[in-house]
């Protein structure tokens, strides 16, 4: 027997399901050089706790999302709770899914293990998005929340994702004691489990959402006139369409058309090559429907509900509609928030948070009235906590440019049903005011400069030699620009911990550089800014966008490619 073999029989032995060992066991009896390799693949590691959990492609086997999987980080996670979070078997764990191949089970698994550990279970309707669940953590006073969701990901994915008692997703060392916690555990068969709708099992239902509804309705109403708003919207096959109805009456905004082919939740994904708004070709039939009834917006959410697309017409574009970038979008909210946000009670203490691969306009806007602004690492386990530093702050919005935004402090996550309610309220406002929203960041950037990003996605076989290379020997100059500050957050700085990123700031241009944690690439994002000269906001344009051509010409070949 071989060494592969070997551990494929162990983990056989150990797996609590009769499918997935029986998955196995047709791999093993296959014997082709296929099946071998595909063994050698779902053996050769284990699935780690990466962006606030763990994602990955559906199977047996320990380097796959499973039940196997889910129960060591179930037991693992009860594990670390009863050691860090007092009183956390009394207050329970708040427990969700979307509807993904495999949500329902994991779900149900997630339950007989914290029940099995005498930890309360609240576990959320079936079929729900993210932001309901990030929500729920601290509407329910519960110690932690687990929501099985693979957010965007191809249909052959699912995930697990952990959120602490701050309703914020888990962040180091908490991440970090999880994953050494897995490491330890012993068989499977050892870890105890109970019936998932046991006594410790509480089934939340309708209050629950009501509560959600009622909260992000009260922070972003419907201003006058919004009665005539015309809405296109598609959930992209997700599980975010009923609630995003629901929000939108709750609100007071009118009905949107739902797009019919992508309005049930389906795991197939059937309409889209990719379930992600920010794919090519990914609102096409929004698109269609928005053409059809003479739409004034687009929006979307994708699968989970907790990123947010936008689109607005535009006669000079191709197919009569223009996809608003994550920035655009951002900065638009920014404002508008700061704007609603000026006659509340001690307006100095507003905050406004992005990541430092996001457009640097937002600091020009915090500083334009007078209010806080932070920069965090990528994700919202930074972004939502970045006030946590600065008692008497009250988050007004924060946002990264992948479609990510969290308005106000109902949920300390990015919420596309929130941010959509809010998006739509500033619509309605331009439109009131004779404007629109491409007006209002014609605005923006006649104020603050024209502000153009861009990113790179580069493969390669060793992102890590690359960081190394650029450490030992950074690029003096980029673009036809001077380096004149190289930043290597390796070791952390004043206000951020440390990462594996590396920035380079130019005049009027900047560049980061981070390896992908998830895949073998790095990632680049770009930003070149420009002053509006003479009031010629084209003019300014054209010198950004040849700028950031060079830009991304220099660092491509400073990425080795």
């Amino acid at each position: 027997m071989s060494p592969l073999e070997a551990r494929v029989r162990a983990w056989m032995a150990d797996d609590p399901d009769d499918t997935d060992r029986a998955e196995l066991a047709r791999l093993l009896q296959d014997g082709s050089p296929a099946a071998a390799a595909e063994l050698a693949d779902r053996f050769a590691v284990r699935l780690c706790f990466g962006t606030a959990g763990l994602r990955g492609a559906l199977g047996a086997g320990p380097n796959r999302m499973n039940r196997a999987v889910v129960r060591a980080a179930s037991a693992a996670l009860a594990g670390w709770l009863d050691r860090h979070a007092a009183g956390s078997r009394a207050a329970g764990v708040a427990v969700g899914c979307d509807a993904r191949f495999g949500s329902l089970e994991f779900a149900a698994e997630v339950a007989r293990v914290l029940t099995g550990a005498g930890f309360r279970v609240h576990l959320l309707p079936p079929r729900q998005p993210t932001p309901l669940l990030a929500f729920a953590v601290r509407h329910l006073r519960a110690a932690a929340g687990v929501m099985i969701t693979a957010s965007h990901n191809p249909p052959g994915d699912n995930g697990y994702k952990v959120y602490l008692g701050d309703g914020a997703q888990i962040a180091p060392p908490a991440d970090a004691e999880i994953e050494a916690a897995i490491e330890t555990l012993g068989p499977l068969s050892d870890i105890p489990v109970a019936d998932p709708d046991g006594p410790l099992a509480i089934h939340h239902d309708r209050q629950l959402v009501e509560a959600y509804l009622e909260a992000v309705a009260a922070r972003s109403p419907a201003p006058p006139g919004a009665g005539g708003l015309r809405i296109v919207y598609t959930p992209l096959h997700g599980v975010a369409g009923s609630l995003f109805v629901a929000a939108l009456e709750r609100a007071g905004f009118p009905a949107p058309h739902v797009v019919a082919a992508q309005a049930e939740p389906d795991p197939l994904f059937p309409t889209v090559a990719l379930p992600n708004p920010e794919e090519p070709g990914a609102l096409d039939l929004a698109f269609g429907e928005a053409r059809r009834i003479g739409a004034d917006i687009v929006v979307a959410n994708d699968p989970d509900g907790d990123r947010l697309a936008v689109a607005v017409p535009d006669p000079s574009q191709q197919g009569g509609w223009r996809i608003l970038t994550g920035d655009q979008i951002g900065c638009l909210l920014g404002t508008f928030e700061l704007e609603r946000s000026k006659s509340d009670p001690e307006p100095q203490e507003r905050l406004l948070v992005t990541t430092i691969v996001s457009s640097t306009m937002l600091s020009g806007i915090a500083a334009a009235n007078g209010v806080r602004y932070v920069e965090t690492l990528t994700g919202f386990k930074w972004i939502a906590r970045a006030g946590d530093r600065f008692p008497g702050c009250r988050l007004v919005l924060g946002y990264e440019e992948a479609l990510g935004y969290c308005v106000g402090d109902v949920v300390r996550d990015k919420d596309g049903i929130g941010a959509a309610l809010a998006l739509l309220g500033l619509a309605v406002t331009a439109r009131r005011d004779g404007s629109s929203l491409i007006e209002a960041w014609d605005a923006l950037e006649e104020i603050h400069g024209v502000h153009l990003t861009a990113q790179l996605s580069i493969g390669h076989e060793s992102p890590a030699a690359v960081m190394a290379r650029l450490r030992a020997f950074p690029p003096r100059h980029l673009g036809g620009l001077e380096v004149t500050e190289a930043l290597d957050l390796a070791g952390g700085s004043d206000t951020l911990p440390a990462a594996d990123v590396l920035v380079y700031k130019m005049p009027g241009a900047r560049l980061v550089v981070r390896p992908s944690g998830t895949e073998p690439k790095l990632k680049a994002y770009l930003e070149v800014t420009e002053e509006v000269t003479a009031g010629d906001l084209d003019a300014s344009r054209r010198r950004a966008g040849d700028r950031l051509v060079r830009l991304r010409s220099a660092a491509t070949g400073a990425l080795g490619v």
